[in-house]
């Protein structure tokens, strides 16, 4: 049975019902909670590895739980996906702003919020592999848990997604890391983004870097060197 934890939160009883008895079909652990308020303190409480987050609901709506959670240490690591029914006015931009890291737009049938899902946890592995990685030799220095980078003790300041690249590349040097596996790490499956997303990313981290660092194999990828 898996053991990752998800906590659903949005304030109309009849999705909680259908997400919790999906997900717990697949061997889930899921939690609940019915505002948004209730789901930082369940979120404070059981630590999941994945949070659905509804983005309207009553006094504290979604993106505003979404950044009061990306405050806590002990939260640093948990996926958050928004959940949005069609035709809300809702801004992904924001979502992602606010420290979301994915959205998921309701109603969904279950395979694909199943997938979806599947899709987020190997994310979060992905993550947690990269903070357990041995350390090396470099003027780059990252800080994931304050989202900081230093080269040689200067601090560089980078917008959530170069700061994600960036990470993903570092966390094993000299690795090439395929573009396809780039945007499902960094970006996720169903974000639609251009087909030059990932060199603009690249092109900006050099320009804060300098050249040296991301090695472009052409074709393939990219790498960190050292």
């Amino acid at each position: 049975m898996t053991e990752y934890k998800i906590l659903l939160v949005d304030d109309e009883n009849d999705i909680l019902d259908f997400l919790s008895y999906t997900l717990r079909k697949e061997n889930f652990d899921v939690y609940t909670a019915s505002d948004g308020r209730q789901g930082v303190e369940k979120a404070l409480e059981v630590e999941p590895h994945l949070i659905l987050l509804d983005v309207m609901m009553p006094e504290m709506d979604g993106i505003a739980v979404c950044e009061e959670l990306r405050k806590h240490e002990s939260l640093r690591n948990t996926i958050i996906a928004f959940l949005t029914a069609r035709g809300e006015d809702y801004s992904q931009i924001a979502g992602f702003d606010a420290g979301g890291d994915d959205y998921i737009t309701k109603p969904i049938r279950p395979k694909v919020l199943v997938s979806r899902i599947n899709a987020l946890m190997k994310r979060h592995q992905a993550v947690v592999q990269a903070e357990n990685e041995p350390s090396f030799n470099s003027s780059i220095v990252i800080d994931r848990e304050r989202f900081m980078v230093y080269r040689d003790g200067e601090e560089i300041v980078m917008p959530k997604k170069e700061f994600e690249l960036l990470s993903l590349l570092y966390s094993r040097p000299e690795k090439v890391f395929l573009r396809e596996e780039i945007y499902s790490t960094v970006w996720g499956t169903d974000i639609v983004v251009g087909e030059r997303t990932i060199d603009v990313h690249i092109r900006k981290l050099r320009e804060k870097l300098g050249d040296n660092y991301i090695k472009t194999i052409k074709g393939v990828g990219y790498k960190f060197m050292p």
